[in-house]
């Protein structure tokens, strides 16, 4: 039980400062769809769709490398000096061709008025790509702390530039007061550009990444040794294409939603309006996702360093039974209060036409952490090709899912297919995991915690209640219920102190 309790109470540290630092940042979803139209919004969810597929390429398997590599701590310096090397390598050479050829990006995605647009990305992209070893070390050093406090002040400084540059300035500039800046203010705001300082201030906030780990680049220095990197490689590569594949799945919609969506679709919207709505409302399944990544923070260096113990499946399925439940809990929490989340955060009435995507797409992010869990097997026993082939099997069954749905029932086909991707990906997982790492799982319990969640957000959503507080009065009483419901069938697995 104690190394459950350390598991949680690292989860605990990466995620309760995540999901705080992510909610301060909601704040600007409020914001953002009360300033902006949704095709003013448009550029930004697929540029944003397309970065973080680069991402991918720019790190290319680095991280879980380093830790895979720089376990040992004699090992741990030459490892981070190699690994982030080659980062800034691949960012830099990256970033500089994106910057030299951002015209013609920008005519590709059909946004030739965005240009400034696309350079900006480039540099968010490199920093992204470099802090993302020194993060990979603070999580391996156990500073998890330092870990969410840099990232929450990143959350801060970046909701306090929008505040910044949406609201001050745009006051000033329109001289509602404090007029004698309004020279200053000239200098480097465009009112008719608004919605692209949204990008600026993520451009400074992350630049600030860089003097926040001012101490983990300090003894960084550049080298590269071709016989000490090559083992790192075959390692990383089929991670890297793991992870590509991986987020291909998770972005695909927003980036070929233009291409894909039957023009005039939706009756009074056109396509940039529609992926602006979709892309708001998508951002309210965060929520799960946000959870398996506090847990994801903390399990990957505990995974690591507990695969060679002879209990470590015994554990590993504990993990698991516990990770189910509390993730199916927050799947019938937020899908049966989409109307409350909606009307805290998307504040113009036009974005809550896509809210029913938001149940599937949290019942894929389910399936995907569950896969997560399930893919210590391969990272273990360095099989990490199995990843390869599982992420490209989820990406082909969105991409074909997606081709066969969206031109008939429209944005709600991406959800519909990212679920089932989500779905295959961990039932394929499952069984090739019990072949070579075999893990004592409760699949029953699994089956039907997800079954009992599915069925309560299907049957929940048959009855609309016109009056808010009536609403949500009744869907929390339906989840009270639930947590019942799931204590009474776990009271002998709890420990004493958690009963009383």
């Amino acid at each position: 039980m104690s190394i459950l309790k350390k598991l949680a109470s690292d989860t605990a540290v990466y995620g309760i400062s995540t999901m705080l630092g992510r909610f301060l940042n909601y704040l600007l979803v409020a914001l953002h769809t009360k300033l902006f139209v949704a095709d003013e919004l448009a550029v930004q969810v697929q540029l944003y769709a397309y970065a973080g597929l680069s991402l991918v390429l720019y790190t290319f398997g680095m991280e879980t490398a380093f830790f895979r590599f720089a376990r040992k701590e004699a090992d741990r310096q030459q490892y981070y000096n190699l690994i982030l090397s080659a980062v800034i390598l691949v960012s830099a050479i990256g970033s500089g061709l994106m910057m030299l050829n951002a015209d013609q990006i920008a005519d590709y995605i059909h946004y030739p008025e965005h240009t400034r647009l696309i350079k900006w990305f480039a540099i968010i992209m490199a920093i992204d790509a470099i802090v993302s070893i020194p993060f990979a070390r603070l999580r391996l050093e156990g500073k998890g702390k330092k870990f969410v406090g840099i990232r929450v002040a990143n959350i801060l400084i970046t909701i306090f530039l929008n505040l910044f540059f949406l609201l001050v300035c745009r006051d000033i500039s329109q001289e509602k007061y404090l007029s004698a800046l309004k020279p200053f203010i000239d200098l480097f705001y465009d009112p008719n550009r608004a919605p692209d300082y949204i990008i600026l201030a993520n451009l400074i906030a992350n630049g600030l990444f860089l003097w926040m780990l001012r101490k983990e680049l300090a003894d960084f220095r550049f080298v590269f040794n071709r016989q000490l990197f090559k083992p790192v490689w075959v390692y990383a590569f089929p991670i890297m294409i793991m992870n590509a594949a991986a987020v291909v799945n998770m972005l695909f919609d927003r980036s070929i939603m233009q291409f894909l969506l039957p023009r005039n679709f939706y009756p009074g919207r056109t396509t940039k309006e529609a992926i602006g709505i979709y892309g708001q409302c998508y951002k309210l399944s965060i929520f799960m996702n946000l959870a398996i990544q506090a847990f994801k923070y903390a399990a990957e260096p505990f995974f690591f360093s507990k695969g060679e113990d002879k209990n470590a499946p015994i554990v590993f399925a504990r993990i698991m039974k516990y990770f189910i439940i509390i993730c199916v809990i927050m799947w019938v929490g937020i899908a049966l209060n989409l109307d409350l989340l909606a009307s805290l955060f998307l504040k113009r009435k036009m974005y809550h036409e896509a809210l029913p995507i938001v149940p599937w797409l949290l019942a894929g992010f389910l399936f995907l952490g569950i896969y997560y869990n399930l893919a210590t097997w391969f990272k273990l026993t360095d099989k990490t090709q199995y990843g390869t082939y599982l992420t490209l099997t989820g990406a082909a069954v969105t991409v074909l899912v997606s081709f066969g749905l969206v031109p008939h029932i429209g944005y709600l086909g991406f959800a519909i297919a990212f679920a089932c991707s989500g779905l295959v990906m961990m039932t394929l997982c499952y069984f090739l995991g019990q072949k070579y790492y075999p893990v004592p799982y409760d699949i029953k319990s699994a089956v039907g915690y997800m079954v009992l969640g599915g069925s309560v957000i299907a049957l929940s959503s048959l009855f609309h209640f016109k009056h808010l507080g009536i609403s949500v009065a009744i869907h929390m009483g339906i989840i009270i219920v639930l947590l019942a419901l799931t204590y009474w069938k776990e009271r002998d697995a709890l420990p004493a102190k958690l009963k009383r």
